[in-house]
């Protein structure tokens, strides 16, 4: 059965705190460090980390947490974007440069990105981005992609399934939800299984669940789906 994907919730906010690492705890860690290092003034100065996964695996989530985290810190970080068709000059008040979503990037883009990369290396701020394969697999230009590939790389695993339904039980018992197993398997292979729409998902069921005082059961997400 074909799986989808909601446009239902709100959109999970990211943080590493809500970021079940899994098989991933060695990036996750590695992020933490660097956060640490950068709060006590001891940030690893002009590091390149490369985070490669299939659409799904939390690279997009942990960059982002890294940007929020930077952020409410009360620093900045530059980030450039496929659609990021007219790319910012450089700004050397940045903490950190994140590249996402490399994979994507059209020949102008690439070219700030090398941009930012070499600017980065000159004023030792760190780069992080992400690719949906590590660099030497990646069509990007040359020097672009030797960049890329020149520091930490880490390739995310996708959570196995029992890994997903104990993070979704786990969560569901913290909201005072209990999720049956035939409730799991339904929402398993019906929607999209990365965490970052099945928690929006789990979301806007504690919300109509406390709405109709109804316990969580398939025809319950049924009638849910077809009111939304």
């Amino acid at each position: 059965m074909q799986q989808i994907t909601l446009d239902i919730g709100t959109p999970l906010i990211p943080t590493l705190d809500n970021f079940f690492p899994g098989p991933n705890a060695e990036a996750l860690a590695y992020l933490r460090e660097w956060l640490q290092g950068h709060a006590t003034g001891h940030a690893r100065a002009a590091e390149a980390c490369f985070i490669a996964g299939a659409p799904g695996s939390g690279k997009s989530h942990l960059v982002s947490a890294l940007a929020r985290a930077v952020n409410e810190a009360g620093a900045s970080v530059g980030i450039l974007r496929p659609d990021s068709r007219v790319a910012a000059d450089f700004d050397p008040a940045w903490s950190a440069v994140i590249l996402e979503d490399v994979h994507a990037f059209d020949a102008p883009v690439q070219h700030a990105a090398f941009n930012w990369f070499v600017h980065a290396q000159t004023y030792q701020r760190a780069v992080f981005a992400t690719g949906n394969a590590t660099p030497r697999a990646l069509a990007l230009r040359e020097d672009l992609r030797t960049r890329l590939g020149g520091g930490q790389i880490f390739q995310l695993q996708a959570l196995t399934e029992a890994q997903v339904r104990a993070v979704l039980q786990d969560s569901a018992r913290l909201r005072g939800l209990v999720l049956g197993d035939d409730v799991l398997d339904f929402v398993l292979h019906r929607f999209s299984r990365d965490l970052g729409s099945l928690m929006p998902l789990l979301t806007a069921l504690d919300h109509f669940a406390l709405q109709t005082q109804r316990a969580i059961t398939i025809p319950f997400i049924k009638t849910m789906l077809e009111r939304l």
